[in-house]
């Protein structure tokens, strides 16, 4: 969000392999690769690397979920796609909350940015000026906090709670019945569900402990603390996050299932002739898309994390 430099050219030089990357493989639609480079460039232009490289992490760590068993979520859900071909709308929801934190911490931290003009002035005037050597307590506090917060749901932890929570061995629970459910029930938990979520934002977490003491003397002084301190916000916000989301998914998000298939229908497959229109409703109204679902929760638990941590 910095003024035109060799640092954002390089960030476009960077982040031009990623989308490209995902186009060619069809975990991208067209329009994903291009809402990813947009969020990819803005993110990877910031002067705290941070906010770029967790975004990198989210793409490596989800898309290898996505591609974990396969066959098995290709016969639980239909019109699965093995690759996740993810949309624009995908890409926002799923980046919504890591991209505005880095604007944000941008406008209040980096003064004459494009995001400061965007702002209030007398909320830029509130912030710190930013020196990667030379933090005071306050500035490396808030951006830990708004970063880390951001960072963990980025919704790769709930692409990783729900790519591999599918994959259990046992049939999950809905959370507000703790009823047997069918896998990709949204509103489903498990065990393996629940502890990629944990996983997913410990390793959002130590990604940005170890991208901040790459990049600042200031940080790397108390190394120790900072990372058990990002890798437990992490984890802690990757928990709260997956239940905020199974928790909406139970309640406002329509699950459908079609007893001749056997299979979860995703919000935008169609009824499949094969089904003969036996089809059921699992759970929730049909109020909230996934997608907007993964919006709603992100935002809710990155305000949550920036609030308590």
């Amino acid at each position: 969000m910095t003024k035109p430099s060799s640092e954002s050219r390089l960030a476009f030089e960077i982040d031009d392999d990623g989308p490209l990357g995902g186009l060619r493989k069809k975990s991208l639609s067209p329009s994903g690769a291009l809402a990813a480079f947009v969020v990819g460039f803005v993110m990877m232009s910031t002067q705290v690397r941070a906010f770029g490289v967790s975004l990198i992490v989210f793409y490596l760590v989800g898309s290898r979920a996505t591609k974990a068993g396969k066959g098995t979520k290709a016969a639980l859900e239909e019109g699965h796609h093995a690759a996740g071909y993810r949309t624009a709308s995908q890409v926002l929801c799923n980046s919504f909350s890591a991209f505005l934190a880095s604007v944000l911490w941008t406008g209040l931290f980096v003064r004459g940015s494009y995001a400061a003009a965007l702002l209030p002035p007398s909320l830029v005037a509130q912030g710190d000026i930013y020196v990667p050597d030379c933090l005071v307590s306050a500035v490396c506090g808030a951006r830990a906090r708004m970063e880390s917060g951001a960072a963990a749901r980025h919704s790769g932890v709930n692409t990783l709670a729900s790519e591999l929570g599918i994959l259990a061995t046992s049939p999950p629970i809905l959370i507000t019945t703790l009823a047997r459910v069918p896998p990709g029930t949204n509103g489903g938990v498990s065990a393996l569900g629940t502890a990629a979520s944990v996983a997913g934002g410990a390793i959002m977490g130590l990604a940005m402990a170890a991208t901040l003491a790459l990049e600042s003397t200031a940080c790397r002084h108390g190394l120790a603390h900072l990372i058990l301190e990002l890798t437990l916000v992490g984890a802690v916000a990757g928990l709260f996050g997956s239940l905020i989301d199974s928790l909406m998914g139970a309640t406002i998000q329509r699950t459908r299932y079609s007893n001749a298939t056997k299979r979860i229908l995703q919000d935008d497959t169609d009824i499949p002739a094969s089904s003969g229109g036996d089809v059921k409703i699992v759970s929730g109204l049909n109020l909230l898309t996934n997608n907007q679902v993964n919006l709603v929760s992100s935002i809710i638990t990155a305000l949550a994390t920036a609030y308590f941590a």
